[in-house]
């Protein structure tokens, strides 16, 4: 009943420039990503109100082997987060806990290999940024809700503590940030190019 968002967000998507303008002049759409280690599953990824954590990610990417981000942008989008898998929202922590129970309950009946793990990209990851079990475990509960409960989630969000202590001791991270995943496109309301700060 509670698990419809009544509001919309702000979230920021970091890209290269020429796919950025593309999706703003309404030539091409944000895709789907679906990596085995996608923190979410399936979705486009944004940060929920802070342009500037989208824009360090999308310059960290362009530094990665492979990369096709040419030239850091980002985009912001207007999101209606429409009926949500909410992991602020001890409701649906619960529901992950018991469909992670229920996946590795399948896959030791089924005689499956093991499980899917968190690990690290390399030797600078302490915060375990290749997330396949999460990925898979919010794969499978995406659709135990879909089957077992009739419920179609349209995204997912989730807090996460990431990175060095903000300061000795502390209970902050340098980057702590909200994710969404935005399942159904229709979610999406708008999109837009994230404004200068005018001084008047």
């Amino acid at each position: 009943m509670y698990s419809s968002k009544s509001s919309y967000v702000l979230g920021f998507h970091g890209l290269d420039e020429e796919v950025g303008k593309k999706v703003l002049n309404g030539e091409d759409e944000l895709r789907h990503s679906n990596n085995s280690y996608d923190w979410f599953g399936n979705g486009v990824y944004f940060w929920e109100n802070s342009e500037e954590r989208a824009r360090q990610f999308v310059e960290q990417a362009r530094t990665r082997s492979g990369s096709a981000i040419n030239k850091p942008f980002v985009i912001g989008a207007i999101i209606d987060l429409g009926t949500c898998l909410d992991l602020l929202d001890q409701k649906w922590l619960d529901f992950i806990r018991l469909a992670y129970d229920d996946m590795m309950l399948g896959l030791k009946d089924a005689g499956d290999k093991e499980p899917p793990t968190n690990s690290s990209f390399g030797v600078n990851d302490f915060d375990f940024k290749k997330r396949e079990l999460d990925c898979a475990v919010i794969r499978y509960a995406v659709q135990l809700a879909e089957v077992e409960e009739n419920i179609k989630f349209d995204s997912v969000r989730a807090a996460f503590w990431e990175g060095d202590e903000l300061y000795p001791n502390a209970g902050f991270r340098t980057h702590n940030h909200i994710q969404l995943s935005v399942i159904n496109p229709d979610c999406i309301k708008g999109i837009f190019l994230p404004r200068k700060k005018v001084s008047i």
